[in-house]
């Protein structure tokens, strides 16, 4: 064929470099992090498993027109696991059925009764039947895979520490993040290098000098997923800098854009704690407004204007 492609040419040029050794390696992890990397993503994949068990029991009581989940906020919890175990043994009196009410749902005991008046066949008690018994053993697998890393993770009892005093890490964020980076950042030369290899940044795309789209790359969707778990948490935190971060982004790029952003800035502060041996240290809802203050207040003028205001600025001394 005549002419040679550049898929060919990059081929030769990568074996080259490989050839005279000036190629840097991948990062591989040692056996143990390959062992607990194996537990804590077959424990995320049980958990996708529970949830999805957990639909189509929602998905069975509405087929039957038991609208419990219009009343209950969760369907499976300690009343309501009750409730269906009672219909699956051929409890269909929704008097008896809402008297297995506990605590605060007590409160809705009429509509508890008319969320229960449906029409169960023997076919939805089979289902439910089957359903709940593989949400048992979804249960068993979880917990027992839960002991296993806990023990595995005992070496790692400060950082695991340190990275929980951030908001929205958990005690499951915090032991998926180090079973996918482990403790030595050593690996990474810079935070920058982290957050690419996770793909918690935007995507290089260039051609012809052009900018062409800034989507993110694959990477390591394990540590991804609990980045965005972490930081959807953190966003709802109150007066933290995490939280003044998404809100200051999402008006502008959007939620999801404004959450992948909040997971990169989680990401570099997780290298620095676990490089540096820190704790986290809270900057504060304020603190991007202090970065430029003139910036924000001609925002604001700007904004009062527009709403028809005319504004007198006045300088304060603050030890007024």
């Amino acid at each position: 064929m005549p002419g040679r492609k550049t898929d060919v040419k990059d081929c030769d040029w990568i074996a080259q470099l490989l050839q005279y050794g000036l190629l840097r390696p991948s990062f591989v992890p040692d056996r143990p992090q390959r062992e607990l990397r194996d537990l804590t993503r077959q424990r995320s994949q049980l958990a996708s498993e529970q949830s999805r068990v957990s639909n189509r029991i929602h998905k069975t009581l509405e087929d039957a027109n038991i609208k419990l989940s219009s009343v209950a906020t969760d369907i499976l919890g300690v009343s309501g696991q009750e409730m269906i175990r009672a219909l699956i043994a051929g409890q269909e009196d929704p008097e008896q059925l809402a008297e297995l009410a506990r605590r605060r749902l007590r409160n809705k005991l009429p509509e508890l009764r008319e969320a229960l008046r449906g029409h169960l066949s023997e076919h939805h008690r089979f289902m439910l039947r089957q359903l709940m018994d593989h949400l048992t053993y979804l249960d068993r697998q979880i917990a027992a895979f839960e002991q296993r890393i806990e023990e595995l993770m005992r070496p790692f009892q400060e950082p695991m520490r340190r990275m929980m005093t951030m908001p929205g890490v958990g005690l499951r964020v915090a032991q998926n993040v180090l079973a996918e980076i482990s403790v030595d950042m050593s690996r990474f030369p810079t935070d920058q290098h982290l957050a690419s290899w996770a793909a918690m940044c935007p995507g290089n795309r260039e051609s012809a000098g052009k900018r062409k789209s800034g989507h993110t790359n694959h990477g390591n969707r394990w540590l991804r997923t609990a980045l965005v778990q972490a930081a959807w948490a953190a966003s709802h935190s109150k007066n933290t800098y995490l939280s003044a971060q998404y809100r200051r982004l999402a008006g502008r790029r959007g939620k999801k854009r404004a959450i992948v952003a909040v997971g990169h800035t989680m990401l570099v502060m997780i290298y620095h704690m676990l490089k540096d041996g820190v704790d986290y240290h809270e900057l504060g809802h304020d603190y991007l407004d202090k970065l430029q203050p003139r910036r924000l207040t001609h925002y604001l003028v700007k904004r009062l204007e527009s709403l028809g205001h005319e504004v007198i600025l006045r300088s304060v001394d603050p030890a007024a």
